[in-house]
């Protein structure tokens, strides 16, 4: 805000103090007020930051990003099935998302720091084995160490706890958002079959959710046509939440993609006096290297770790759940 600066005035020559006082208060009682209200309407300009109008989804993927210590690379998946942790959207969230659609806590949505925008995911918490499909629309969450953050209705469905941080696992709905985004306008890309069924129990709605129906039954790559129209690529979602059974574990700090053990290894030596080793990854057919250090049995000290990793200069770790 601009600061208004009390003005002296001094008395006319040859006038009395009490004509002077006068004239000067006639004269410089509407300038302060004009002064006044040009320094408020400057502090309210400064306060008012209206975010980006909807303009409706689109096909998205973007250039790499720096964000709280962390480079991150947008790209599209042939597949995408990850455990680590996620968190909650905070409050503020401008009115639209990366890809154009108007947000609302109370959509089934997501930010994803690599997916396309849209994807589709199914999102389990790993502590109570809850799972939901999401819509990933949006880029983040700007906190090192997260692979996704959900909206407040995604993760009452899901039963975050208070903390608003969770053992989560997210896998890519690969057909399901290669024709969304295909619909968008994203060129057409390959899509591997499934090779294995997903069993899934009713559950009860959480706390919270009440009216959001459970799903049963099998799903199989072998399973009868179904007998109706097929899905708009860009129908709404069900909100269905099923259940698997939970799978928690201790987490990791992990940096991956090395494709010799020695530059593996050479990175370990970096890491002295944090408890961790060099694990093999077969991938397609060859073999990487992984730092894996670990393991540890609280989000604060998997934190703690990331956060000296990434203060010794080491790009891209990661916090898994093994």
């Amino acid at each position: 805000m601009n600061q208004i600066l009390p003005i002296r005035a001094r008395p006319l020559a040859g006038s009395s103090s009490l004509w002077s006082s006068s004239l000067w208060s006639s004269m410089l009682w509407p300038a302060t007020l004009v002064l006044l209200a040009l320094a408020l309407s400057g502090c309210v300009h400064k306060r008012i930051r209206p975010g980006a109008a909807p303009t409706g989804a689109h096909y998205t993927i973007g250039n790499a990003y720096f964000a709280a210590g962390e480079w991150h690379y947008p790209r599209t998946f042939d597949a995408y099935d990850r455990t680590g942790l996620a968190t909650i959207i905070p409050p503020g969230h401008e009115a639209a998302t990366t890809d154009g659609e108007a947000f609302h806590q109370s959509g089934l949505m997501a930010q994803s720091p690599v997916l396309p925008l849209p994807s589709l995911v199914r999102v389990t918490n790993l502590t109570n084995g809850r799972t939901l499909v999401l819509r990933v629309n949006d880029r983040g969450p700007p906190i090192p160490g997260r692979i996704i953050a959900v909206s407040r209705k995604a993760a009452t469905l899901l039963g975050f706890p208070r903390s608003g941080v969770v053992e989560i696992r997210v896998k890519l709905r690969v057909r399901r958002s290669t024709a969304l985004q295909t619909a968008l306008g994203a060129g057409p890309r390959p899509i591997a079959a499934p090779v294995a069924s997903v069993q899934a129990a009713a559950l009860p709605p959480p706390p919270g959710a009440a009216g959001v129906a459970g799903t049963t039954g099998l799903i199989s790559p072998t399973s009868a046509a179904p007998t109706t129209a097929p899905r708009s690529p860009d129908a709404p979602l069900s909100g269905a939440v099923t259940v698997e059974p939970p799978d928690p574990g201790p987490l990791y700090v992990e940096i991956a993609g090395f494709g010799s053990v020695n530059d593996a290894q050479s990175l370990r030596a970096r890491l002295a006096g944090l408890p961790g080793n060099v694990v093999p990854q077969p991938r397609e057919g060859r073999t990487l290297y992984a730092v894996k250090l670990g393991p540890y049995r609280s989000v604060a000290t998997a934190d703690a770790a990331l956060r000296q990793v990434l203060a010794r200069g080491i790009p891209d770790p990661e916090i898994i759940v093994h």
